[in-house]
């Protein structure tokens, strides 16, 4: 196991070096609104307990553009929202390899690096422990929670407004997100604004925070889950199927019997291994892969 765990593990930090070399853009010219200035320091490194390279302390949001070859755009983009419970960021399997594959397919990959909880030493540890503890979790979310939407709002409105940089259409921004990002990416689904409106919306292993009606012109849904998540957050993604479909639009729903949380890009020799090229597949579907 040694002789793939080292290698696996270069692959993670050279995946992560790749996103580095992208084009790093502030959500915001200073302290972003609703934060104070911090003073301790963002890291990043590779949890053991989440076996993969992770964000904790984030303070400034940032987006980190995946830009397709010009040969292969297609004019459609992305807002990409990893998990980590609001206590870290996936960089790598909900983040960079997810914008690379997208990169690859002709979109517009945006990775977004969004506000979360102060941690320790490792924050994938202190997520375990804290999330035993409801109350608390819950507390801890009250007050995060409102700042990471904030900046996934903020996500989509600049992808938008600066479409034309990038050569996209501003009516062909999507968004999806992972676990916590996936509450997110949800949230932005009932919460838009017609300048923060996806065309379409991914939630994986995800759901809705608190029940809100869907909009009148809500964009179509892809969903996918595993019905052995053991941080029991299927039934979030099964019923925003139902909720979607009760309201007249378009929404399409994979459900796997095996998985876990967080499967994301992971390779498990499992059938949601290849989530994303259903995904991709819906995709070509729905019209966003045609030039």
């Amino acid at each position: 196991m040694k002789t793939l765990f080292v290698p696996l593990i270069f692959a993670v930090l050279s995946m992560v070096a790749i996103a580095g070399a992208q084009d790093v853009v502030p959500l915001y010219p200073g302290v972003p609104p609703g934060s104070k200035q911090e003073n301790y320091p963002e890291k990043q490194y590779f949890s053991k307990v989440w076996n993969e390279e992770i964000i904790a302390n984030v303070t400034r949001p940032t987006i980190t553009i995946f830009k397709p070859s010009p040969k292969l755009s297609n004019g459609t983009a992305m807002v990409i929202v990893p998990g980590g419970g609001l206590m870290a960021i996936s960089v790598a399997t909900e983040g960079a390899s997810v914008a690379k594959y997208l990169a690859a397919k002709g979109i517009t990959a945006i990775l977004l690096k969004y506000r979360i909880a102060h941690t320790g030493d490792d924050a994938a540890q202190e997520f375990a422990e804290l999330s035993a503890d409801k109350p608390k979790y819950d507390a801890m979310l009250a007050t995060v929670a409102p700042l990471a939407v904030a900046d996934t709002l903020t996500a989509m409105g600049y992808a938008r407004q600066h479409a034309s940089e990038w050569g996209i259409s501003p009516d062909r921004v999507g968004i999806i997100g992972f676990s916590a990002g996936g509450f997110l990416a949800a949230e932005v689904a009932v919460h838009y604004t017609p300048e923060t409106r996806p065309a379409f919306v991914s939630v994986i292993y995800g759901g809705l925070q608190q029940d809100a009606p869907v909009p009148a012109d809500a964009p179509p849904m892809f969903l996918a889950a595993a019905s052995d998540d053991e941080l029991g957050l299927t039934p979030g993604s099964i019923a925003l199927y139902p909720k979607w479909t009760a309201a007249n639009k378009l929404a399409e729903l994979h459900l796997y019997v095996k998985g876990g949380h967080g499967f994301g890009m992971k390779q498990q020799n499992l059938p949601t291994d290849h989530w994303i090229d259903r995904f991709t597949d819906w995709l070509q579907l729905e019209g966003f892969l045609k030039k």
